[in-house]
């Protein structure tokens, strides 16, 4: 028996297969009797998706050391994980250093990984508009300013609750 049981029902059908001649009753009585409210041992906590992901978009060089190494248990543990840990760090490696120009290689071996269909699908719609793309991972520019004026007066129109006609929005714009 692997580790302790707890669940009265496998732990009867299991011992009934090694011979036990009594019933289930028996079995249910002496596990809450007994087993139950006993702390069981727990491992270490896994960590969440939403930490394995910071780890896998921070640069390794500015991962704590701590970070570090549950990554690569995690990665060690997930072979699927490493492989798109790789093209992830790939495809940030292309975007900091403006080497837009290696996009169609980066497409190309995404699109190859059959154990990963959300990259494969990410990897196809960028081949959609490749010319647009690969300029912004060429170009030193960039649209980020505008974006934020844009982010920034849907915020305020959304604090409006849709009460904000364009005269209302252009007066708080304009004033502040």
């Amino acid at each position: 028996m692997a580790g302790r049981l707890t669940n009265a029902w496998r732990l009867w059908e299991e011992i009934k297969e090694q011979g036990y001649p009594d019933g289930y009753g028996n079995v249910r009585n002496y596990v809450s009797r007994t087993l139950r409210g006993k702390p069981q041992p727990v491992g270490p906590r896994p960590p969440s998706a939403r930490a394995v992901t910071r780890w896998i978009l921070t640069h390794p060089d500015a991962l704590a050391e701590g970070d570090r190494l549950q990554l690569k248990a995690v990665l060690a543990n997930c072979p699927d994980l490493t492989v798109l840990a790789d093209h992830v760090r790939s495809f940030a490696h292309m975007l900091t250093h403006l080497q837009g120009d290696q996009l169609p290689e980066w497409i190309e071996a995404a699109a190859a990984t059959s154990e990963l269909p959300s990259l494969r699908r990410f990897a196809q719609h960028l081949e959609r508009d490749l010319d647009a793309v690969t300029a912004g991972l060429t170009q030193p520019w960039n649209s980020g300013v505008v974006e934020g004026h844009v982010n920034r007066i849907k915020m305020l129109k959304r604090q409006m609750f849709g009460r904000a006609g364009f005269a209302l929005l252009r007066r708080r714009v304009l004033l502040t």
